[in-house]
């Protein structure tokens, strides 16, 4: 079998990707790089990196310089998944991202899985669609795909170098950040973004039109493991084995959720069913308190602003069976998810 590697093994993907990649594959097949590996559960690397029925560690983050990733982190592996950087920022994603791709080539790495966002539609049906986005957020994720896709175009096939790219759906554990920081779980806040006495969410859209496939993060985590997995053991002199060679697969969930249902779901889990969008401007968005709070720079809440553009165009609006055939089952629909996690945090 292939060894794999995982950059950064940390967050909320990486981790759930490798506890259900470790269930799937050998673990002495697996290196998890990360910033802090000694905060991989001693349960998986055996407590020390030198026991042969652990996983293996190292030390990297995508400040390293590509040098030490070429030479280091990345040396011995032929499959890597590289799980972009945790920022919307289009500039610095790109310039650690690309030169962390390169070194990850010259390292000798055969196939790259790269962690994308569903915020480009649905690439299957519309491919000129799924190369642009409005949203910020997804800009460096087409820089990244677009330079994957030049370098097994002019590497050719006697390279060997292949990527697939795994078009990550919007987490429902992510609501907050489109819902000015509602937060479900807390009672206290009946109206976060408001001042006029009622439950009211105010975001720069009026909540209506194209909506949001959401999707689970464990669910993503598990599928990514499931294709690594699945990739990792195919047999190099049959590529028809694996479906996603110089392909890009989106995982989204079961249906299409307007912003307005989305708000709907969040008053049934909070006891506010009287809970609704009010629709305000940009430049009033930017200005709320929890808004500043998360984004102290006011430049970055613009940027971010932009996601709403792009689900209003139809962005996030893609729904595929791909992540329920990979799973094998039907994935958790959003609803279910929310409440859940609710139900989780009220017990604790």
């Amino acid at each position: 079998m292939k060894t794999i590697g995982i950059f950064p093994a940390s967050g909320g993907l990486g981790t759930s990707t490798y506890t259900h990649l470790l269930n799937l594959v050998p673990p002495e097949n697996v290196i998890l790089i990360s910033r802090h590996p000694d905060k991989i559960p001693t349960k998986y690397t055996g407590g020390t990196q030198a026991e042969a029925a652990g996983v293996r560690t190292r030390q990297a983050s995508y400040e390293t310089p590509p040098s030490d990733l070429e030479k280091s982190a990345f040396a011995g592996i032929d499959v890597l998944f590289l799980i972009s950087y945790p920022s919307h920022v289009k500039d610095y994603r790109i310039k650690v991202q690309l030169p962390a791709i390169d070194a990850a080539r010259r390292a000798g790495v055969k196939h790259i899985f790269y962690s994308s966002l569903a915020f480009a539609g649905d690439p299957a049906r519309d491919p000129a669609a799924a190369s642009t986005s409005a949203a910020e957020v997804m800009q460096a994720h087409l820089a990244t795909e677009g330079h994957l896709r030049h370098l097994a175009e002019t590497a050719g096939p006697a390279s060997g170098f292949t990527y697939t790219v795994i078009r990550e759906g919007i987490y429902s554990e992510s609501t907050p950040i489109y819902t000015s920081f509602f937060d479900p779980n807390d009672a206290s806040s009946s109206s976060p973004a408001s001042s006029e006495g009622d439950s009211a969410i105010l975001i720069p859209h009026d909540g209506k039109g194209k909506g949001v496939a959401w999707v689970k993060r464990d669910e993503l985590g598990e599928a990514s493991a499931r294709l690594i997995a699945r990739y990792a053991s195919s047999s190099p002199s049959s590529p028809e084995s694996f479906n996603y060679v110089n392909k890009i697969v989106l995982l989204t969930g079961n249906k299409e959720w307007t912003l307005e249902d989305t708000v709907k779901v969040l008053g049934e889990v909070s006891g506010k069913p009287e809970l609704k969008i009010r629709e305000i401007s940009v430049d009033e968005w930017v200005q709320l308190p929890q808004v500043k709070k998360y984004f102290p720079r006011e430049e970055d809440a613009r940027t971010w602003a932009t996601a709403w553009e792009a689900i209003r165009q139809g962005a996030t609006a893609a729904v595929t069976r791909d992540l329920e055939e990979i799973l094998g089952r039907r994935p958790e629909d959003f609803d279910v998810t929310l409440k859940a996690g609710t139900r989780a945090t009220a017990g604790q």
